[in-house]
């Protein structure tokens, strides 16, 4: 829009100057971007044409036979990965935009299609037989190969769960807390392992430029598996044995910060504050308990109100400081 023209309008006495002002007003404020919400909104409708379909295909699983659906769903599977190689750019290393929204939820669509076709084929058929890390390990190579071949974030934070359901473990920390399945030395280990591979997979794939903006999906869910399974360790093992657990989190804790102020992030640097707080509180709290008298409910009192006003003053603080650098 130019806006000498509106000028040349008002002194020709053709426009008001109100008339002038609110077209400078809205001119100033620009578009309203509804990008994300219909992102959102195709989101949620592959969702639920995917529950769709399979309360469909529950409904009628008598009248339409097992062979027909599986049929179906491998058709649906074919079209939509036919469509997007037709319609895909070519591979690089480095980020290549989707070709529209349409073709990136298509994508969408065919990779769900097709977990539901191997999910089916072991539960109906058990084509895998008692072998169940096949039945995870072959979608999760199939997932990796979509993530990388299309450059499709979400494929790849799938592909990652895949991972982690095929070593058997949940990749949300969330489910993991609400689950409290951290009641072996085996599932400790096998978190950190996950973890400290997601870590490496991470920078490996920014320093060799490897499709490196897939760095923060590998990131995010290895600092809070890492930092879940060390936190376990501490809590799991006695007193001494513990102490080994809480040096581990201070050497990770400590790369995770530098590298984090160096990325200018504040994200994973509040990440290794917030579990840092948590380790340093039950820390403190098991110290406390070998004082067996009443002053210990006082000191664990005190404890906490003195570190959680610290603990937001420090969270503050480095905002700030991020924000200078």
């Amino acid at each position: 829009m130019n806006l000498n023209e509106y000028d040349e309008l008002l002194d020709e006495g053709l426009i008001s100057a109100d008339t002038l002002d609110r077209i400078k007003k809205k001119h100033a404020a620009g578009l309203f971007s509804v990008f994300w919400e219909l992102k959102t909104m195709l989101y949620i409708g592959v969702s639920l044409l995917s529950a769709g379909l399979g309360i469909l295909i529950y409904k009628n699983i008598d009248t339409i036979g097992h062979q027909v659906i599986l049929c179906a769903i491998a058709a649906l599977c074919a079209a939509c990965f036919a469509w997007c190689s037709k319609h895909k750019k070519p591979f690089s290393y480095e980020r290549v935009e989707a070709v529209d929204s349409f073709t990136d939820y298509i994508l969408l669509l065919g990779t769900l299609s097709f977990l539901s076709f191997v999910g089916y084929l072991q539960v109906q058929y058990e084509v895998f037989g008692t072998h169940y890390g096949m039945a995870t390990f072959i979608p999760m190579l199939v997932l990796f190969f979509i993530a990388y071949s299309f450059d499709h974030l979400g494929i790849l934070t799938m592909a990652i769960a895949n991972l982690a359901i095929w070593m058997g473990v949940s990749v949300t920390p969330k489910k993991l807390l609400a689950l409290n399945t951290f009641d072996s030395e085996r599932t400790i280990y096998t978190y950190l392992i996950l973890g400290l591979l997601l870590l490496v997979a991470a920078h490996f794939s920014e320093r060799r430029n490897v499709k490196r903006h897939f760095f923060f999906s590998y990131h995010h869910y290895g600092v809070h598996l890492a930092y879940i399974s060390l936190l376990a360790g501490y809590f799991y093992y006695d007193y001494g044995i513990s102490l080994i657990w809480l040096g581990l989190f201070a050497v990770l804790a400590w790369l995770i910060y530098t590298d984090s102020l160096a990325r200018k992030s504040f994200y994973f640097t509040m990440l290794t504050v917030v579990y840092s707080y948590i380790l340093v509180s039950g820390f403190c709290v098991r110290s406390i308990s070998f004082i067996h008298n009443e002053s210990v409910v006082y000191l664990g009192f005190m404890y906490f109100s003195i570190s959680g006003i610290a603990f937001v003053s420090l969270l503050m603080n480095l905002n700030k400081s991020i924000k200078k650098l």
